[in-house]
């Protein structure tokens, strides 16, 4: 059995279509009602599974304070949710022997490398956000030797708002984008995010992590390629005008970070290396023009 924590979020409720209809694997969602910045709810949460003989194979944690710009405004309360709470599920996971597989980000870094970021990069992250997940990373370190965090940016998905969705508002709105064009990094489909993490889930579930090489520790996961934010627009553009989602192509012109200034920072570039995790996986890390293309054809069927 599976633990999915924030199972009704962008990527939480993408995970639980992967693990029912893909994988055919068991597993239980927990949201609000289980909150993970109180030791006890978790712990008494476990407890109870206990007595109706329910038993962990691994925890995926999908559950993140994940407004960037308001973090900067709601400092203690990213806080509370991406360390003190993910340190509380590193303890039970550690307390109850429960591999935790944890989604981390790209805002670690500082976006000031020129090529991609690996695993054992030196974090330094430049927002309350960033710093958040950085700090949740340490907790879970310190707690517990069995993890897996995965990395990754630029996420996207039919479940949630997101920067499709949002230039695919605009572009029917107002017919028109400006976009910044200085800021590079990979766009990530959820449901490619969540095969990942059903993967690792699977395989902890099989006791095979070392037959295909897994190993507790931090993996970079993203689709595959290298883009602007501007770039992404204009493909999202292209593509949504050629399957019908917009009737008119909008004018999208590019523009400075400078010129589109945000409460909280931005990396210049947060390209994931996907080297270490592309050794273990099944099966090919799609590009994220291939990728972009089945989230688009999804969101006309929905």
């Amino acid at each position: 059995m599976i633990w999915v924590v924030g199972n009704k979020g962008m990527l939480g409720t993408e995970l639980c279509d992967v693990l029912k209809n893909e994988y055919k694997l068991k597993f239980i969602g927990t949201g609000h009602e289980v909150d993970i910045t109180d030791f006890n709810a978790l712990n008494n949460f476990i407890e109870t599974q206990k007595k109706t003989n329910v038993h962990f194979s691994s925890i995926i944690n999908c559950a993140a304070y994940t407004n960037v710009n308001k973090a900067e405004s709601e400092k203690e309360l990213c806080y509370k949710i991406n360390v003190n709470g993910v340190e509380n599920l590193a303890k039970i996971a550690a307390k109850n022997n429960i591999p935790l597989i944890h989604i981390s980000t790209d805002y670690v870094f500082d976006g000031k490398a020129a090529v991609p970021y690996t695993e054992n990069m030196k974090i330094n992250p430049t927002g309350t956000y960033g710093s958040s997940k950085a700090e949740g990373e340490k907790a879970i370190q310190k707690q517990t030797d069995n993890y897996y965090i995965i990395r990754t940016a630029w996420l996207y998905g039919i479940h949630g708002n997101n920067f499709v969705k949002t230039m695919l508002r605009i572009f029917k709105e107002k017919g028109a984008a400006k976009v910044v064009s200085d800021q590079f990094g990979t766009p990530t489909y959820t449901k490619d995010l969540a095969r990942a993490a059903a993967f690792f889930a699977e395989t902890l579930n099989s006791k095979t992590t070392s037959e295909v090489g897994i190993r507790p520790g931090i993996y970079h996961f993203s689709d595959i390629g290298e883009i602007s934010w501007y770039d992404f627009a204009c493909t999202i553009n292209d593509y949504a005008f050629e399957y019908g989602l917009i009737t008119k192509k909008a004018d999208i012109s590019p523009c400075s970070t400078e010129e589109y200034p945000t409460p909280a920072p931005r990396p210049a570039y947060s390209v994931l290396s996907k080297e270490k995790i592309s050794k273990i996986l099944p099966w090919q890390i799609p590009d994220w023009k291939t990728s972009l293309l089945d989230y688009l054809k999804e969101e006309k069927v929905l």
